[in-house]
This record gives C-alpha cells, structure tokens and sequence, in this order.
C-alpha cells in the first residue's frame, strides 16, 4: 500500500460458541471476499468471543486468529445473531464494543444480534429492528428501546440493525452504499445475484395472529365472518348474529381478539387478499370484490401501509412458478 492508496476499513466480524453461520457468512461475502474489480475494498477479519474452537450449527467448528482486541482497529463490527435471546453476553465483549462505540466505530447486529447491542446498552433511547420473532422479546426487555417489527434495517448512524436473517444482506448492502456509493453496492447486489434494494419490509412475513379465544359466541361469529369476507359486516349485524348486544359485542370481541370489530375484519380482508395473491392469477378487481376491500385503490393503500409493497410486488414474490 502506498501513501496515496486509500485506508481500506477494517471490518470485524464476530464468531462465538453457539454461532449463526448464515448471519456469519452473511458478513464474510459481502465485506470478506476479495473483489479485484473495485480499487478498493475492505480488509476482513474473524474475531472471536470465546476462547477454543466455536461450535456452529451443523456440527461444524470455527477458529480464528483474532480476539476481542482486534477490534480496537475496526471501522465496522457486526454482530451476528447471538446464541440466544436470553443468553448473557460475556462483560469483556460488552466493554468491548463500549469502547468501540465510544471511538465512533460503527456496528451492526444481524437478527438476534441486537440482543448483543442493547445487552451493551448502546440501544438506549434508539430504534431498532430485530425478526420479528424477537420483537416482543426484544421490547419487553430493553423497554427504552423503539422497535419497529416491519421494516428490513434500521440505520442509527453509529448503530445499525437488521431484522430476520437474510435481512442482513439488505443492511451490508446498505453500508456498502454509504461507504462506496450505488453504483458498486449495484455490482456487489449482481454478483449476489440480489435486488439492488428490496421493497417492503418483514411485515409481508409474518403469519397473522390467532384470536385468544377458542370457543364461545366470539369464535362461531369469527369463523361466520371469514366465510363471507366480501359482504358488508357493520357492528349492528355482527351483534345480532352473535345474538349479543353491540356494545357488550364490542367488548368481547376486544377480550377475544385484541382489535376493534373493524381493524379485525380489515386484517382477515388483507390476509385472504395475500392467499389469492399466493394461490391464484385472479385479477385485482375480481380480488378486491372476493375480500370485501371494494376497489384496487383501497386494496393498494391498505397493503403499503400494511406489509410495506404493493399487492403486485407481493404476488411476483411469493407466486408459484410453475
């Protein structure tokens, strides 16, 4: 390297007992592959948390040439997703990354990861992301913290997060953005054979919520309901099918399903939308009539604000190919 080659950033990943290999190597091919194309790239480096060979899933075993003090030449450190949600994370790491922070290092978490982060109290105050698997976890035990569930990263500035795995990809991707502008984080996306920058966020993922209740009047109008999504179901009717009153149905339907009558409908409208989108070529007329929505404008609306992509996008995603 001569004096007028560029400093290349130093990018630390970390390894440990229990690892995540997919998040691992998530950080090993985008910031540790050698790329000859560009003039310049990142230098990589292992860094582990434990001492000994770290036992990964699948039986496999991972050493490396570099502990926790490496990092104090890191430009980037990325946290893999840790070994568990309710495991402790070792104090020397902690401080570790503390002093990393305080050096205006930036660090990034992979899925589970952020537990790492926010374990460090480097979280507090912020947003971060998670899989959505962990949200609740992750907010009920960092309460200063905002998650946001939907969304595929979150950039802090010094901390960013991802959500589930491959949403880690997204956030590398991102970071090569910043660091080296479109046009190579373009070239990197090709070669991953990746979009350049995917629509949506992990909302369009998760699996709708079952209602609390399992029996009782409640259950048998629910089920009712879902069988005649496209017709027109006001508090008045649903009431009287239940053979309650409308203010005791408002109440008991709250109890069994955690929304209001009409954000509940709104939900199974949406997931019925999702089905046909997944299941059929229908039309998006003919789609919105099925459900009840009433016009592509609204089915629109409702599915970007609701999973973060259009309905379009959504079936080229998740259709079949045959």
């Amino acid at each position: 390297m001569t004096e007028n080659t560029p400093k290349r950033p130093l990018v630390c990943a970390l390894v440990y007992d229990g690892l995540c290999l997919f998040e691992f190597g998530i950080a090993a091919e985008v910031f540790g592959l050698p790329r000859p194309e560009f003039d310049t790239w990142y230098d990589f480096k292992t860094v582990a948390v434990d001492d000994g060979p770290c036992r990964a899933f699948g039986g496999l075993s991972l050493t490396s040439d570099h502990g926790l003090e490496a990092l104090e030449d890191a430009s980037l450190i990325i946290v893999p997703g840790w070994r568990g949600a309710d495991e402790p994370v070792p104090r020397p790491l902690v401080e570790a990354l503390q002093r990393a922070h305080g050096r205006g290092v930036r660090l990034a978490s992979i899925c589970s990861g952020v537990f790492v982060l926010a374990a460090a109290g480097l979280l507090e105050g912020r947003q971060a992301t998670t899989h959505w698997r962990y949200a609740t976890k992750l907010q009920d035990s960092y309460p200063s913290l905002r998650v946001d569930a939907d969304v595929l990263y979150i950039d802090e500035g010094g901390v960013l997060t991802s959500a589930g795995s491959a949403s880690g990809l997204d956030l590398c991707l991102h970071i090569v953005r910043q660091d080296f502008g479109v046009e190579v984080a373009n070239e990197v996306a090709k070669r991953l054979v990746l979009p350049a920058h995917r629509e949506g966020g992990q909302a369009q993922y998760i699996p709708r919520p079952m209602p609390r209740e399992r029996g009782g009047q409640i259950a048998k109008l629910l089920d009712k309901v879902r069988l005649r999504l496209n017709e027109d179901w006001g508090v008045d009717r649903m009431a009287d099918e239940a053979g309650l009153s409308p203010r005791t149905l408002l109440r008991r339907f709250v109890e069994a399903t955690g929304e209001s009558p009409k954000a509940w409908i709104l939900s199974e409208r949406l997931a019925r939308a999702r089905e046909l989108l997944e299941s059929s070529d229908i039309g998006l007329d003919d789609l919105t009539l099925a459900c009840g929505i009433g016009a592509p404008e609204t089915l629109r609306h409702h599915f970007r604000k609701r999973f973060g992509t259009s309905p379009m996008q959504y079936r080229a995603r998740f259709r079949p190919r045959v």
